[in-house]
């Protein structure tokens, strides 16, 4: 099979043709949400400079991988709904699975960043504006964006490589580790293995350090009524993001790796994409309610544009 002219099908769509029409309503009125919440958070913390702290620039970044994260599914797929054949090029289904998944990766590393951001902020407060200055937090995001960017360009270069066999992927969209499997020589995707391996191990260590960090501040916590104050306020919804997040990845890797084919497809379906649509959805509703700064600001522009339109 010729990598460069080859065009992929995309199976997972091919028991919902009779919803079709519901599915892409219910699909953009969820994309059109998560658009909303997330831009909502960004431009509020923009245009206020009260929210220009580290902490708010951290979320302001982590929602911005949302949109990127889901840009690489949703138009796509609306696109699909909509369409009698569900083909992709062979390289926009790279660029695909690479957009996706340096998503997922990113959002363990803004939330490793956050939990650091955190730590200074509550071990470390009198120091904090000098170790999280601008210069540092400006490097910090560059790591949390570059970093699983770049990890997950080399897994995609190195599936690039492989001599492929079949142009059909039982899913709604590219996976890396999927295309891996259609390779015609299994032999020749053992370096692909290792480096996924690697991949795996280095974003396991980002969440061993986040449990840390949170273990620690809440040792560090309990017998300070201002700290567990401080706590509550800023770090449960850091780790909120975190579970949720845990929870979808882990369905969809699980599933890939030992998941029953007998499962209904619809029931393969969700839990592929849970990871867009449940993280980028729920995580600017969770900070948004439980930040205190960025509610009362929401609900000040809300009340403002209402004034304005009933002028």
């Amino acid at each position: 099979m010729d990598n460069v002219s080859s065009t992929f099908f995309l199976a997972g769509l091919n028991e919902t043709t009779k919803n079709r029409f519901t599915l892409f309503s219910l699909i953009l009125l969820c994309y059109c949400v998560i658009l909303l919440v997330n831009i909502c958070l960004i431009v509020t913390i923009i245009l206020d400079k009260n929210l220009h702290d580290p902490m708010y620039i951290l979320l302001c970044t982590f929602c911005m991988n949302g949109l990127y994260g889901t840009a690489g599914f949703y138009p796509k797929f609306l696109w699909d709904l909509l369409s009698p054949v569900h083909v992709i090029s062979y390289s926009g289904c790279l660029v695909q699975a690479l957009v996706m998944y340096s998503f997922a990766c990113g959002e363990l590393s803004i939330l490793s960043v956050m939990a650091y951001d955190r730590f200074v902020a509550i071990c470390r407060p009198l120091e904090y504006h000098s170790i999280m200055s601008k210069p540092r937090l400006f490097k910090l995001v560059c790591f949390s964006w570059l970093t699983p960017f770049c990890v997950v360009g080399i897994n995609i270069y190195l599936t690039s490589r492989l001599q492929l066999c079949s142009p059909y992927i039982a899913r709604l969209f590219c996976s890396n580790w999927i295309i891996v499997t259609l390779a015609c020589f299994p032999a020749e995707t053992i370096v692909n293995s290792i480096f996924a391996y690697i991949s795996i191990i280095v974003y396991m260590f980002h969440v061993f350090f986040i449990l840390w960090s949170y273990m620690y501040l809440i040792k560090t916590c309990v017998n300070s009524i201002e700290n567990r104050a401080k706590f509550m306020q800023t770090c449960v919804p850091h780790l909120t993001s975190l579970l949720i997040f845990l929870v979808t990845i882990l369905f969809d890797v699980m599933h890939m790796r030992y998941g029953s084919k007998s499962l209904p497809q619809t029931i393969q379906n969700f839990i592929a994409i849970e990871f867009l649509v449940i993280p980028p959805l729920m995580n600017p509703l969770i900070y948004g309610f439980k930040l205190t700064k960025v509610r009362n600001r929401i609900i000040s522009l809300i009340k403002k544009s209402y004034i304005l339109l009933t002028l």
